[in-house]
């Protein structure tokens, strides 16, 4: 039997509700942006399991955790009722949109899988704040807006290359914030590889408007971060605190996610 630490009494809070802001932006934008795309039942409730699937992220990291430490700690059978109430919400409102949705909405739910077990490995080492599992999670809860928005029966290009555009806004966040926290700490950032990054996210962005599967407001949203990048990565940048940079970050994702959502729906 494995021995129970003593510890004093753990807020259900601090099992149940991951902390980090990035990482909630990185899920709404998909949520919103689908359902703007292609309004739906079926895509509510697409999004009510992705909102219950992400939030089992943070109890099954520390049920894992303390399983690998081979202890048991007041947290620790907490954490484990979460993971089977937000499983079984999660597997809920699935069963539901099977139901009521217009077409099949499974194939970006299999695609998105691998890069979500990759960051939910990494998570289970202790690793979660690593450049990968951080990329592979904006990608894989950016699989959500294909995902309702085929099942409100948009067609399968633009709902993929909506995917796309949010997995560039993703990538190229997640190496940007980490590029301009070691700049500020005088390490070594990566900053030609940052900016690469980003003019290769224009690059692709162009290339799924060509043939409607991407609005041209995609690529302007890509043009924008890039410019927030060469500045943000200057030397005339503003030093901030890392709290402040993320919620700057999630600012710029939701201009992201208004340009995305204005230029598919007039198109643009």
């Amino acid at each position: 039997m494995s021995p129970v630490a003593s510890t004093p009494p753990v807020s259900w809070r601090t099992v149940a509700v991951p902390v980090e802001h990035g990482g909630w932006g990185f899920l709404v934008e998909p949520l919103v942006l689908g359902l703007v795309l292609a309004p739906s039942v079926a895509g509510l409730c697409l999004a009510g399991a992705a909102v219950a699937a992400f939030l089992i992220r943070h109890p099954l990291r520390l049920a894992l955790m303390d399983r690998r430490k081979g202890v048991r700690y007041p947290r620790s059978a907490l954490a484990e009722r979460f993971v089977v109430g937000y499983a079984t919400l999660a597997l809920t409102f699935v069963a539901a949109a099977v139901l009521l949705a217009r077409a099949p909405f499974w194939p970006p739910v299999v695609l998105a899988a691998p890069a979500a077990l990759v960051a939910l490995g990494f998570d289970a080492r202790g690793r979660s704040r690593e450049a990968l599992p951080e990329a592979a999670g904006a990608v894989a809860l950016g699989g959500s807006v294909s995902a309702i928005a085929l099942a409100g029966g948009l067609p399968a290009g633009p709902a993929f290359g909506a995917w796309a555009l949010l997995a560039l806004r993703g990538i190229t966040a997640v190496l940007y914030v980490r590029a301009r926290l070691r700049l500020d700490r005088g390490l070594p950032s990566g900053t030609g590889m940052v900016l690469s990054s980003h003019v290769a996210g224009v690059a692709a962005a162009g290339a799924l408007a060509v043939p409607g599967w991407g609005p041209w407001l995609g690529v302007l949203a890509l043009v924008l971060l890039l410019l927030r990048a060469l500045h943000g990565l200057s030397s005339r940048r503003p030093r901030l605190r890392p709290q402040a940079l993320g919620f700057r970050e999630m600012s710029w994702g939701l201009v992201t996610l208004v340009l995305l959502a204005v230029g598919y729906r007039l198109p643009l």
